[in-house]
């Protein structure tokens, strides 16, 4: 079991950005293979965590290599780790992340990154019928100490099909349906730090629940499972 993340992760992570080369990630190698593998401990530690209150039925830590097909930086190595942790589906909707990076950049994520434009459609539709439990969930003082306010990208005006003038048209206009939350190096390292991100992880469930439902009905609640 390993529940906490090793100091040595920030000083390799930090030399690999200063030397992000072939040549020197293969000398270091064995260094890297070793911190990696506490590394996939924790998160695989931290999806049994979760699998206490919610059903995961993935954890994938992503590989360090870059594809540098299609982009101008062609350095081969990511400088951070990064993890997701897959719901159940097509019941259980949403997902968790955490991305573990040096200089205080780390931080967890949770809801909808890229919803598919069916489902971004239903969410939509949702909100322009009725805002009302979403806006209850969100403002609740418990979740707002813990998420604060929705992240992401969203239209300028109004998507298609939408009036810019409508009463949720902030809820409406979202691309994305995103929480974060960042720690410093200090913390991420710290003996608590497993136990902290399940926490608030956990927080975030009223949210999936009410999405979860939404996603899995039609407009009018009947049910898309059977």
């Amino acid at each position: 079991m390993n529940e906490t993340i090793p100091r040595e992760t920030f000083s390799f992570l930090k030399k690999l950005n200063k030397n992000n080369n072939r040549e020197w990630f293969t000398e270091h190698k064995k260094e890297f293979k070793e911190i990696e593998r506490e590394v996939k401990q924790f998160y695989n530690q931290l999806g049994e965590e979760l699998n206490k209150h919610d059903q995961i039925d993935k954890v994938k830590v992503f590989r360090i290599y870059r594809d540098v097909r299609f982009s101008k930086d062609k350095t081969p190595y990511k400088t951070h780790f990064g993890g997701s942790f897959h719901r159940i589906k097509p019941q259980l909707r949403g997902g968790y992340y955490l991305h573990i990076a040096p200089n205080n950049e780390s931080f967890i994520a949770t809801g909808f990154w890229e919803p598919h434009k069916d489902d971004l459609l239903r969410i939509r539709k949702e909100f322009e019928i009725d805002d009302t439990e979403i806006r209850k969930i969100i403002s609740k003082k418990s979740f707002k100490d813990v998420w604060g306010e929705f992240e992401g990208d969203e239209v300028k005006t109004a998507p298609k099909g939408f009036s810019k003038e409508h009463k949720s048209i902030d809820l409406i206009r979202k691309k994305q349906f995103i929480f974060t939350k960042k720690f410093t190096d200090k913390e991420v390292t710290s003996a608590g730090f497993m136990e902290e991100i399940n926490v608030y992880f956990k927080a975030i469930r009223p949210f999936f629940n009410y999405m979860s439902e939404v996603l899995t009905t039609d407009l009018n609640g009947v049910s898309l499972l059977d």
